[in-house]
């Protein structure tokens, strides 16, 4: 048995991001900032990290113009898009244009905007942060969270999903589990609105 060739003399970013992108991901927006300047970008680089303590991991481009505001207020919000929230992925996907506009959110209890609708959220303040080649590695201590009902915004090879199998049922239907999410948080009841 050969041993394959190394990587880095076949590797080329194409093939890296074709190849990763095999594996489907939830969709975010991390949002933060001041609450009267608010900033946010979609994010799909998201995991959690650790359940003892609570820490998430995102990672933000270095070349992002929203990080830097994130960063300088200590605290985000991950807001986890629900299925029918494609138009927000693409929305705070782009520089240049106020993210914002005719967006429906609230404050969480740490401050940082809270998207109506959203699938789930999580409220953290910023841990750590490490250099990841082109992107920040941000470890975030997770102070609030909570989630809905709602199924989840998924990107699979280039392409928005949802959840659904390939009969067309929804799997947490026929599994058996109970539609609504347990809540692991509260959700502030306050709503704000930039319209």
């Amino acid at each position: 048995m050969t041993n394959p060739p190394s990587t880095a003399a076949l590797l080329d970013h194409d093939t890296f991001r074709s190849v990763l992108g095999h594996f489907p991901s939830g969709v975010t927006v991390v949002t933060g900032g001041a609450p009267d300047s608010p900033a946010g970008f979609t994010c799909q680089s998201f995991s959690s990290l650790s359940l003892d303590p609570p820490l998430v991991v995102m990672l933000p481009s270095r070349s992002s113009r929203s990080w830097p505001a994130i960063a300088a207020s200590g605290r985000f919000c991950v807001n986890v898009l629900a299925e029918h929230q494609r138009q927000l992925s693409n929305v705070f996907a782009h520089s240049g244009t106020d993210k914002f506009a005719n967006v429906r959110w609230s404050l969480t209890p740490l401050g940082s905007p809270l998207l109506a609708g959203v699938s789930a959220w999580i409220d953290c303040a910023v841990k750590e942060i490490h250099p990841g080649g082109d992107h920040f590695i941000v470890v975030g201590e997770v102070r609030h969270c909570g989630a809905a009902a709602t199924p989840p915004l998924v990107f699979h090879r280039g392409r928005y999903r949802g959840i659904r199998d390939a009969s067309g049922c929804d799997p947490v239907a026929s599994s058996g589990l109970p539609r609504k999410a347990p809540s692991l948080g509260r959700h502030p009841e306050s709503v704000r609105s930039t319209v």
